[in-house]
Order: structure tokens, then C-alpha cells, then sequence
């Protein structure tokens, strides 16, 4: 686009040029130098801009458009995992609290019935308890018994320390049934078993009162429990059953309530120590 000024045709008409070519002509070549040479020295934009051309394209020589990075936070497993297996081990001690209070409302019977091979004479064969028609009678010298070991009957009047005592021999059975009588579990093994299965066994019962423990001649099984009028014969050391057994009839199977496990016979040997049998003849008793 031109402008002309007045003053006549004397005067060179100014020209303001806008870099553009006159429609349908070429551009001024005055005007366009001059315009090319503010273009050039001006600011680049557009094509004559490095980088320049189509938008989202590098120019040569450009900066790259920068990719945007994605950033992806992992979980941490190891105290999820922590927090798991704290979970499972206090619902584990809560369940089994619960169990074991459980147990421990119901009656000691049914506890024992529950025993896998548990022999209930009481049941089964309760003359074999009671020779003399309901009462339990003390009698000196050896003394035969139907099921061996003993579980119940006829007894003499001294009964064996029963206090978590371990004996290391044989014992008067006369002894160890008094002292069933009075509420113990006597444990019993075979002769010979290996030091360490004795020592596995020994564990279960000292310190315990109202249990005593010792070998027993010709016995068939490896071990065998017995509480008055009960019996359990194992072959494992290790069997749960056997603390089960403790766990349920010592002192409860008592026919006796209240008497004591100490002071008795902490003698061995098979044959009955009749302590104390010419007082008491004299007397006419014959303890408890």
C-alpha cells in the first residue's frame, strides 16, 4: 500500500512498504530491501527462527521437545508384610485363649473321654476298683492286682511320694496305687528305655505335684499312664496324649479329695514296705 503527501508532483512520494508483494506484482525492490534488511536484523520469527517451520517440529540445530517423564511410587511390601503377620499371630493367641478357656469350662470327664485310647474302667470294669462293695480297703503285705499296672483297688497304707517324684527302679505298686487313691498320675516305662526318651519323660513330671513316675517289669507297651479307675498305653515318648492325660486326670480322678501327695514312701523295690503295720494292728487301724 502506497501513501502519497501533498506538494505537488515535485516532491518524491514517501512510501511505507509492509514487506508484502502488491497484489498480482512483485514486490517494490527499494521497499523490500529495505524491509529484508529489518527482517534480517531484527528478531528472527517464523521460518527464519532456528527451529523454526511447522509447530512441533526441531529445527535443525534446536531443542528437542522434552518428553514428559512418568514417575511411578512402589509400594513398600516390607512393613505391609510385617503388619500382616502381626495380625495372623495376635488372632492366632486369641483363638487359642479362647480354646484353651474353653477347655478348661468343661468337666475333667469329658476332657479325658476325648483322649484318643483312653481305657475308662470306672466304666468298663469298676469291680476291679472295688473289691469290697464301696470301700477302699488297706492291706499289708504284696497284694495281686487284675490289670497291670494297677488303676484302682486294694492298696497298702503307706502310699509312694507322689510329688513330681522320678524313680529310677521299680516301685511296690501296693504304694503306688495309695498314692492314685489320693489323686496322682503314676507314669510308667518299659525297663531299658534309651537315657534320653527316660529324661523326655522325667520332664513331664518333676516339679509336678501329684505325679510320680517309674520303670515296671514286663510292661508290653513303651508307656502307660494310669490315674484310679483310668489307663492310657503309648509307644512314643512324644505322644501329646500323655500330657493330656496329666492335664486332665491328675487330682481330679481322686477318690480321696484333699489328701496329700508328700510324706509318703520314697523307697524302691517291688516289695510292699509295711511301715508302721504292728501300731497300727495294735491299734486296730489302719491309716489313710
Amino acid at each position: 500500500m502506497s501513501i502519497s503527501t501533498q506538494g505537488g508532483d515535485n516532491r518524491n512520494p514517501s512510501v511505507v512498504s509492509t514487506g508484502k508483494p502488491a497484489a498480482g506484482g512483485k514486490p517494490n525492490s527499494k521497499t523490500s530491501g529495505k524491509a529484508g534488511s529489518k527482517a534480517g536484523g531484527g528478531r528472527p520469527t517464523g521460518a527464519n527462527r532456528p527451529g523454526g517451520g511447522k509447530p512441533g517440529t526441531a529445527g535443525k540445530g534446536g531443542r528437542k521437545p522434552v518428553k514428559p517423564v512418568k514417575v511411578t511410587q512402589e509400594r513398600n511390601w516390607g512393613p505391609i508384610a510385617l503388619m500382616v503377620g502381626v495380625g495372623v499371630l495376635a488372632t492366632a493367641i486369641i483363638g487359642y485363649g479362647a480354646y484353651a478357656v474353653s477347655q478348661e469350662a468343661r468337666s475333667w470327664q469329658d476332657r479325658a473321654s476325648d483322649i484318643t485310647d483312653l481305657v475308662n474302667y470306672r466304666d468298663s470294669n469298676p469291680a476291679a476298683l472295688d473289691p469290697m462293695a464301696g470301700k477302699q480297703s488297706h492291706e499289708w503285705g504284696p497284694l495281686e492286682y487284675e490289670i497291670q499296672p494297677p488303676v484302682g483297688s486294694s492298696h497298702n497304707p503307706n502310699w509312694q511320694n507322689c510329688m513330681g517324684d522320678v524313680y529310677d527302679a521299680p516301685i511296690a505298686s501296693e504304694h503306688a496305687v495309695h498314692s492314685m487313691e489320693h489323686g496322682a498320675v503314676w507314669l510308667t516305662y518299659q525297663e531299658g528305655l534309651p537315657a534320653d526318651q527316660v529324661e523326655t519323660l522325667a520332664s513331664k513330671i518333676q516339679g509336678n505335684e501329684y505325679t510320680l513316675m517309674s520303670p515296671f517289669e514286663g510292661l508290653e507297651s513303651t508307656v502307660s499312664l494310669q490315674a484310679w479307675g483310668y489307663q492310657l498305653a503309648v509307644d512314643d515318648v512324644n505322644d501329646p496324649r500323655i500330657d493330656e492325660f496329666i492335664r486332665a486326670l491328675r487330682q481330679n480322678a481322686t477318690v480321696e479329695p484333699g489328701a496329700t501327695c508328700s510324706g509318703g514312701i520314697t523307697a524302691t523295690g517291688t516289695t510292699p514296705r509295711d511301715i508302721g503295720a504292728q501300731e497300727q494292728q495294735m491299734d486296730g487301724g489302719a491309716g489313710s
